[in-house]
């Protein structure tokens, strides 16, 4: 079942890589994220996104939140965090590549538990991607969804980050 707004996120975590090896240009030591802790008193922007480096989440999906940081934030947006069924790893160098520093956080459900148990899986096995998360947004307030905007097939139009100022 798919999460809604009024739900409180389920207990989990995500995995989040920050430190790099500067010279063989590689993440390291990537650390959980309990998902209760960190949401505990914030106002959080969650998008989650088929995959890293995939055409749309590269092009303007990622990049839409990091332009957009500064006026989410003026609308009292704690943290945004970019989720995907890739592992920290990829994660962590793809946020490198997308410049979001300390504007986005590049959060990974490698093996897609919270992305199952919040009922947002996609089975892309017949594309050769295996399961990976529907493209959505939620804003999360202190662990409770408030808002949640679920993309159809192929589409691009309520998970980006002007629909979610919009509701804001």
């Amino acid at each position: 079942m798919t999460i809604k707004i009024g739900d409180t996120l389920p207990a989990g975590k995500l995995t989040e890589a920050l430190e790099f090896d500067e010279a063989a240009g590689c993440p390291l030591n990537p650390k959980d994220i309990d998902i209760a802790e960190a949401t505990k008193g914030k106002k959080i922007v969650i998008f989650g996104l088929p995959g890293a480096y995939t055409p749309t989440c590269s092009a303007k999906h990622v990049p839409g939140y990091v332009a957009n940081y500064d006026k989410l934030k003026a609308k009292g947006v704690s943290e945004i965090w970019c989720m995907a069924t890739n592992d920290a790893f990829v994660m962590g160098a793809w946020g490198r590549t997308q410049k979001a520093g300390d504007k986005v956080r590049m959060m990974a459900d490698g093996s897609a538990i919270f992305t199952k148990a919040i009922g947002l899986e996609l089975d892309l096995t017949a594309r050769g991607m295996g399961v990976r998360s529907n493209r959505f947004a939620m804003i999360v307030d202190d662990g409770v969804v408030k808002h949640i905007a679920v993309e159809g097939p192929g589409k691009f139009e309520v998970s980006n980050a002007e629909s979610i100022l919009e509701k804001l």
